[in-house]
């Protein structure tokens, strides 16, 4: 019994690939921890812990979804074929019981945050759920689920503060066009099956080299505003050093893929990328409590 419930979690955790939080949560704990620098007499561990439910649940509502919205496709796909729902692993209707619970259980934990979480929380289930429907009409896709992302920053801001600012807004920017980037990098690997199914992205709207170059383009963006964020926020050395590495990575996963060289897709699109989210966040909330 124990043995098939490690079984089961173990299934489910893939579902929702769980490492990939490591895109999302950095730039929540950002900011969260803006908000506590500005009201420090606001944070509890209790109000922390509900953030961090918030995103798990959040997550796992986006991803499990998207693996049953896309589960005809992705048994058509070779390089999905091996997922839980095609592979038959997990049924379709589970997934789609485990969505429910996780949305759920988004809207029960906002209730005990505050009002606006409360009432913005269907708005960001319906951002983070429709995504998995925008590849059947736009090649705009890839931003779609950069704005799901960048939700966590000023999502966790207004869960300390309950109103909105500039800052934390900024670092969803950020967010926005770096997922968006390294989206479209991830997307390369599909052109050809896109096209045979009438699905939408940019390499299947521009082709490969045209597609790295509207990467390069949306990350230039990112650390465009990086910059911004860093001279409004009147930040130290810490964030000098953390928005350094996370650019220098940015830049790094471009020269691992080449249009006629995909084999490094994985590298620039995970490892890459949580590295950078993780070091840069780090940096981030050093300098708002250690000043250089």
């Amino acid at each position: 019994m124990f043995k098939k419930i490690l079984t089961t979690t173990s299934n489910y955790i893939s579902l929702v690939k769980f490492a990939h939080t490591l895109f999302a949560l950095p730039f929540a704990l950002i900011g969260f921890f803006i908000a506590v620098h500005q009201y420090p007499e606001r944070f509890t561990l209790w109000l922390f812990l509900e953030v961090l439910l918030c995103m798990v649940f959040a997550r796992n509502s986006a991803m499990a979804f998207n693996r049953y919205a896309d589960r005809h496709f992705d048994a058509k796909n070779p390089r999905t074929a091996w997922r839980e729902i095609p592979a038959n692993v997990i049924k379709a209707d589970s997934a789609l019981v485990f969505v429910i619970l996780n949305c759920c259980l988004f809207i029960l934990t906002t209730y005990f945050i505050n009002p606006l979480v409360f009432f913005l929380s269907p708005v960001a289930l319906t951002v983070i759920l429709g995504y998995s429907y925008t590849k059947r009409f736009t090649w705009l896709a890839h931003l779609v689920l950069g704005l799901g992302l960048s939700l966590a920053p000023i999502g966790a801001y207004l869960a300390v503060t309950g109103h909105f600012s500039l800052l934390p807004i900024l670092f969803s920017i950020i967010v926005l066009f770096w997922v968006s980037g390294f989206d479209v990098i991830y997307a390369l690997q599909d052109e050809d099956f896109d096209k045979s199914l009438n699905l939408k992205s940019i390499p299947a709207f521009m082709g490969k080299k045209n597609a790295l170059l509207t990467s390069v383009i949306l990350h230039l963006i990112s650390a465009t505003f990086v910059v911004v964020a860093g001279i409004l926020g009147q930040t130290g050395i810490l964030f000098w050093a953390g928005a350094s590495v996370f650019v220098i990575l940015l830049v790094y996963q471009h020269f691992l893929v080449k249009p006629h060289d995909l084999s490094k897709v994985n590298l620039a699109f995970f490892t890459t990328n949580s590295f950078a989210g993780v070091i840069f966040s780090t940096a981030v909330i050093l300098d708002l409590f250690i000043k250089m």
